[in-house]
């Protein structure tokens, strides 16, 4: 069994077990271990950054990527593209590739939460205006050494590590 098959068997699996919303999607508010795609944007040698408004419910103000709960059982590459849709309007047409990376767990401690991650890598034929949607306040085109100057989510770096790598 590949990856993304072990990803979509555990998804499967909190469908089964946990609540869902109005829409039919998986709620894990009151899960301590939950599946997320953290997708990282890049264009020439410039990765995107996106700075979380204080509506969502964690992290807020700390910078990150385009990212989101795997809360349907469908391809990772098509919730990729509707995540990058809907956080930054980024067309598809103007993607060029999306690759999937290998999954790995992070225990964030401060909040109580297991994080089953999904780091994904999305390289833009061009650079395009940016729409954010009410999930961020600002967005920033940069170099990646320039990360540690941000104030980021737990793990960013190391998913950035497994992204990249």
């Amino acid at each position: 069994m590949n990856s993304e098959q072990k990803i979509l068997n555990t998804i499967k699996n909190f469908s089964e077990k946990l609540p869902k919303f109005s829409d039919g999607r998986i709620d894990y508010s009151n899960s301590n271990i939950a599946p997320v795609i953290i997708v990282f944007i890049k264009y020439k040698n410039e990765i995107l950054l996106l700075k979380r408004s204080d509506k969502v419910r964690t992290y807020q103000g700390k910078w990150n990527v385009v990212a989101g709960y795997l809360d349907e059982v469908k391809p990772i590459q098509e919730k990729a593209l509707e995540e990058i849709q809907e956080e930054t309007k980024i067309s598809k047409e103007n993607i060029l590739s999306i690759q999937i990376r290998e999954s790995y767990k992070f225990i964030d401690s401060e909040i109580n939460k297991t994080w089953i991650i999904v780091p994904v890598l999305c390289k833009l034929k061009n650079k395009c205006e940016i729409k954010l949607d009410w999930e961020h306040l600002e967005y920033k085109w940069i170099d990646p050494k320039e990360l540690k100057n941000f104030d980021i989510v737990s793990n960013l770096k190391e998913s950035f590590r497994r992204t990249m790598g």
